[in-house]
């Protein structure tokens, strides 16, 4: 992660563990000059028996569920924070690798990123009091059922395309078409002009209204009913398959 052997700015110990030698390693944010502390991790003395029991753990197979393993196992990683840095980014590929072949599709990863602030203020708060660490797990299984939804939906955006474009094998897009066909099976916002076209395409008007025209006669996109200077379009929903058995 660090090939310079740097982190930003600050030259750290890279594929070994941190040391003490610049004083107590400390999470911190913000701005230089106006750092938040979020927590002071163990000497570095301790680091060698700190991380031989994690590891002792992590590969016990004691019954417990790799869900509530993967979050005490993230949790517990980033208290004892071996690395000068990285150790967050770690900690979630951690719980990933806990929660492999365990769950449905998703990146724990991802929604941690994504509740950053969220993430921050239960670490803070559990690594500050007496390490009971109940609401820290409610949230980090609270926040893998956001990611099970949101795999759920970006799952249903592909399947939704895939079916699209095989329905359509034997339509010809040019570059311009499958560009704009694709921004809006991903949900495109507002209503497609002519006007848009030619902006989204980098091309000129002529060369939109074409372009829509070639597809509407496809059937791929058809005319709303609004006509004149505000005239849009839309996606042809492709026709259903035909269910076998029926009467």
């Amino acid at each position: 992660m660090f090939p310079t052997g740097r982190s930003g700015m600050t030259k750290i110990t890279v594929g070994d563990w941190r040391t003490d030698k610049s004083g107590p390693m400390q999470v911190v944010s913000g701005p230089m000059g106006r750092e938040r502390v979020h927590y002071e991790a163990p000497a570095a003395g301790r680091l060698k028996r700190e991380m031989k029991q994690f590891v002792a753990s992590f590969n016990k197979n004691d019954g417990t569920d790799l869900v509530l393993k993967a979050g005490v196992a993230h949790v517990w990683f980033v208290t004892i924070h071996p690395f000068d840095d990285g150790n967050g980014r770690i900690a979630r590929a951690i719980a990933d690798m806990m929660l492999r072949g365990r769950t449905r599709a998703h990146s724990a990863s991802t929604a941690i990123r994504q509740e950053r602030k969220a993430y921050y203020e239960l670490l803070e708060t559990t690594e500050k009091g007496d390490l009971e660490i109940t609401p820290w797990l409610e949230w980090f299984l609270d926040c893998l059922n956001r990611a099970f939804d949101g795999a759920e939906t970006i799952l249903g955006t592909v399947l939704r395309k895939a079916r699209f474009w095989e329905q359509r094998a034997d339509i010809a897009f040019n570059d311009r078409q499958c560009k704009i066909v694709d921004l809006l099976l991903n949900g495109f916002e507002g209503k497609l002009t002519s006007s848009k076209w030619a902006k989204l395409a980098k091309c000129s008007q002529d060369t939109a209204l074409r372009d829509i025209g070639d597809l509407v006669r496809k059937r791929v996109l058809a005319k709303e009913a609004a006509g004149g200077r505000s005239t849009s379009y839309s996606l042809v929903a492709p026709p259903q398959p035909e269910r076998a058995g029926g009467r």
